[in-house]
């Protein structure tokens, strides 16, 4: 829920804000002057009044008025558009570092103290830098309310920085097609105080919280979720764009290796190659290269706990 403070919610706010009302109510003029002279010619100069046509000679002031007036006034949007950009190209030198890594399909910000997080959580006041990796096509990062978007590239790494100035929360999309799922790829800017980010920040449990007595392999699909994992595999049996973990641990299937079929078994390596080393061994009737690797992201702690869940999808 976002906060209804009048204060601007980042500092871009108020720069586009004005380049935008400045380029609508330029439109918004031309388009009303322009359709109220057409109508009074219409009736001025309609055939009843006008049966016999009369050449016009033109007017080089009306030329030089409607050549001059246009291009100061596309000159004046260029203006706001170049000092809004300006800013945005050169990060402060004491702003906080953040980096946001896009898959398919979901976000993850990884801070300077190792601790990532499915969302973007920054403090107040703080000028933030986040340098944008994209691990397999090309996404956008938006943030509507602080008026902010970029582009994340493979294999070029780029930066966006912004002055959060109001606590509360706010939503962040990918604003770049980048398949099946794009819709649903979507994560959340939680804007806190000073005091209450630092509590955060020093936290060093896990993101990931599972309550104590929840059942088996909890704690495994809470990290596949987090992670978008699910985005991908159903746990039903369905096809989506990876297998369904349904009968998976303990199963035998036929996989590409090289070029080549061959018949595996279901193990914890198995599972472990398939997260670190996805197209390596692409199971048969499926797309090699949507999945990239998850080194790093989830780690070899983690895996115990996600072929705890596996396991417990194959006593059903």
């Amino acid at each position: 829920m976002q906060s209804t403070s009048l204060t601007d919610a980042s500092n871009y706010v108020s720069s586009f804000n004005l380049a935008f009302y400045f380029m609508v109510g330029v439109s918004l003029l031309f388009l009303i002057g322009l359709t109220i002279m057409m109508l009074y010619f219409v009736f001025k100069y309609n055939r009843k009044k006008n049966s016999v046509a009369v050449q016009n000679e033109g007017d080089i002031r009306l030329e030089i008025l409607w050549t001059v007036i246009p291009t100061l006034l596309a000159l004046l949007m260029f203006y706001f558009g170049w000092s809004g950009w300006k800013p945005m190209t050169k990060a402060p030198d004491d702003a906080m570092v953040v980096t946001s890594i896009a898959r398919m399909w979901n976000f993850s910000f990884r801070y300077e103290n190792g601790k990532i997080s499915p969302d973007l959580v920054v403090p107040v006041n703080t000028p933030v830098k986040i340098n944008l990796v994209a691990v397999d096509v090309i996404h956008s990062l938006f943030i509507p309310a602080f008026r902010i978007k970029s582009d994340m590239v493979p294999g070029r790494e780029t930066m966006m920085w912004f002055l959060p100035q109001r606590e509360g929360q706010y939503d962040l999309y990918c604003a770049e097609y980048c398949g099946l799922q794009h819709s649903y790829m979507s994560s959340t800017v939680k804007v806190l105080s000073n005091e209450d980010y630092l509590i955060w920040y020093t936290d060093t449990t896990a993101v990931i919280n599972v309550t104590e007595g929840s059942a088996p392999g909890s704690e495994g699909l809470a990290i596949l979720k987090a992670r978008g994992c699910n985005v991908c595999h159903s746990n039903d049996g369905s096809k989506i764009i990876g297998p369904s973990y349904l009968n998976l641990l303990g199963k035998q299937h036929i996989v590409m290796r090289d070029g080549k079929e061959v018949m595996v078994t279901v193990d914890e390596e198995y599972i472990k190659k398939a997260i670190y080393d996805p197209n390596s061994e692409i199971v048969k009737g499926y797309q090699k290269g949507l999945m990239q690797s998850y080194e790093g992201i989830i780690s070899a702690e983690d895996i115990p706990k996600i072929i705890e869940y596996l396991k417990s999808l194959n006593e059903e």
